[in-house]
């Protein structure tokens, strides 16, 4: 794996750009204290038929260091997204579990093997339904819902993803808890993304 990503804790913050959702990924040391530069930029396209995320080393994103590609335009009953290097090799798999994403979004991450390695679970049941009854209230999308999940390995808690109140939209993915480094960290980097641009509320 690349040694850039060799970190636990990372932020992911939204850079505002027209046309395209663009964000950028820091590994952090203490609190939010940067662990050094960016690692990462991210590039959506918005409108996009069939999602295509590329993450590039740079801010002129001359080098890709890996993607996120639906395997479908359609997702009924769980969508599946394939993680893979720039030379194409498979990272892994994020796939959105529909049944349990009715009242809390549930997500399961898989290795390139096909293992499951982790599952990301809203953490309140709560404010996940408050979410889902503000997308019919005019502007609801500017009411400070928190938006949070827990990252669960074999059933335990590993790690937190949480949102930080602000304009932008910015997280703090934590993996301290797996101490063996199970996770590829690029899977985890592109699970931050996922929750935030592929997620169906």
């Amino acid at each position: 794996m690349d040694e850039r990503f060799a970190h636990d804790r990372f932020l992911v913050d939204q850079l505002v750009r027209p046309m395209i959702n663009l964000y950028r990924v820091t590994p952090l040391a203490a609190g939010e204290t940067p662990a050094g530069g960016p690692v990462a930029y991210v590039r959506q396209k918005r409108m996009a038929i069939k999602e295509d995320i590329r993450f590039y080393a740079d801010e002129n994103e001359s080098q890709e260091v890996f993607r996120i590609k639906a395997r479908s335009m359609f997702d009924i009953g769980g969508a599946r997204y394939d993680v893979t290097a720039a030379d194409g090799a498979s990272i892994g798999v994020l796939e959105h579990s529909f049944r349990k994403s009715l009242f809390r979004s549930t997500w399961k991450v898989t290795d390139a093997d096909g293992g499951e390695v982790m599952t990301a679970q809203e953490r309140s049941l709560p404010m996940a339904i408050a979410r889902r009854v503000i997308d019919f209230v005019p502007y609801g999308e500017w009411l400070p819902i928190p938006y949070n999940f827990d990252l669960l390995m074999d059933g335990r808690v590993i790690g937190h993803m949480n949102r930080k109140f602000q304009l932008r939209d910015r997280y703090v993915l934590d993996l301290s808890g797996d101490h063996e480094r199970t996770l590829d960290r690029r899977l985890g980097i592109a699970l931050a993304i996922g929750l935030d641009t592929l997620q169906n509320r």
